[in-house]
């Protein structure tokens, strides 16, 4: 049995998720918190397989909640938060930072055409997250650092790279702030990003990292001429990709496994437009996705980087790419954003 904490300052929704949870036969309700503070008080006691966590919550937030559970009982917990307002996906987010694996949508209720798909969702989401082996964290703090000195790998291409493609899931919105941040307002290439994150929440998460970076941040549109400096983030559920003339090109073509926006799109649109003149990114997420595009970008000449493991929030999508061998650099979360500078110099 999977037992779940559910922190929820409203009966009404604390209700919902827990009808929603319980109505599978594997995953038991083991308590209910109405504040943040009864959140941690209650992952210290019942120590739970997971928890849901609201963010707008009164005497403590799902952020300040967060911080305190990693750094006393390191606990997989995923954000279920209203789409109300920016401020509320900002701190979604920065939850995510705290150690927070994902950010779902609340549910909209049994009334809604979509709540049977929220369900699933929510049950299958917390049957993989469950499983995740999470690490003390101290704050909201950057990634932590690898207890391996990395072995310095140049980024060396035929091609001086004009494109830098990413893709992310698990553990990557916060992943993405820290690079993004790391990155210098004269970086000479456009950003391309495939976040796998809940339908609603894409405007916030550009805000979001856009404020934390000296770097634009945008929601790609339809034919947009890429520009250097620029990060373009691949709307809801559409693949993103480009032409050979640097424009944005979105897709609502099949899901590449379960994914729209997929990253193996991505990577494979950009190989084709850009050959060996780009660099794909492959951070933290669970599952496979990217694989099959980073061959394209091998088989092209491009450079590929991965994250190390140390680092990674779940070594899934690096990994996968390891194994296939279409890997130039595997470097913590750190190193990457000065490779990258070093590379499109």
């Amino acid at each position: 049995m999977i037992r779940v904490l559910v922190a929820e300052d409203s009966p009404t929704a604390r209700r919902l998720l827990v009808e929603m949870l319980t109505s599978d036969a594997a995953i038991v309700v083991v308590g209910e918190a109405v504040n943040g503070a009864e959140a941690v008080e209650m992952a210290e006691r019942l120590h739970p397989d997971l928890i849901t966590m609201d963010v707008q919550m009164p005497e403590l937030d799902g952020l300040e909640a967060t911080m305190r559970i990693m750094g006393k009982v390191p606990t997989p917990i995923i954000i279920v938060s209203a789409r109300a307002s920016d401020s509320e996906i900002e701190l979604s987010l920065e939850a995510t930072r705290a150690g927070a694996l994902m950010v779902l949508a609340k549910p909209e209720g049994p009334l809604s055409p979509r709540f049977d798909e929220q369900r699933e969702q929510l049950v299958a989401m917390v049957k993989v997250m469950s499983g995740v082996k999470v690490v003390r964290r101290w704050g909201a703090s950057a990634a932590v650092r690898s207890r391996f000195t990395p072995v310095s790998v140049p980024l060396i291409s035929t091609e001086r790279p004009r494109l830098v493609a990413i893709g992310a899931s698990t553990g990557g919105p916060a992943a993405l702030r820290d690079l993004l941040n790391a990155l210098p307002s004269t970086f000479n290439a456009p950003v391309l990003v495939v976040q796998h994150i809940s339908k609603g929440f894409v405007g916030g998460l550009a805000n979001w990292l856009g404020a934390n970076t000296s770097l634009p941040v945008r929601v790609a549109t339809s034919s947009e001429l890429v520009r250097p400096g620029v990060v373009y983030i691949a709307p809801d559920d559409q693949h993103l990709g480009i032409r050979d003339n640097g424009r944005i090109l979105l897709s609502s073509a099949a899901p590449v496994g379960l994914f729209r926006p997929s990253a193996s799109h991505l990577f494979e649109s950009a190989a084709g437009a850009y050959g060996g003149a780009m660099i794909a990114v492959i951070l933290t997420g669970m599952g496979d996705d990217g694989v099959s595009g980073l061959r394209a970008v091998h088989a092209a000449g491009g450079l590929v980087v991965a994250q190390d493991e140390a680092t990674s929030v779940v070594y899934g999508m690096p990994r996968e790419a390891v194994r296939a061998g279409v890997v130039s650099a595997v470097l913590p979360l750190q190193d990457i954003a000065p490779r990258l500078v070093e590379a499109v110099k």
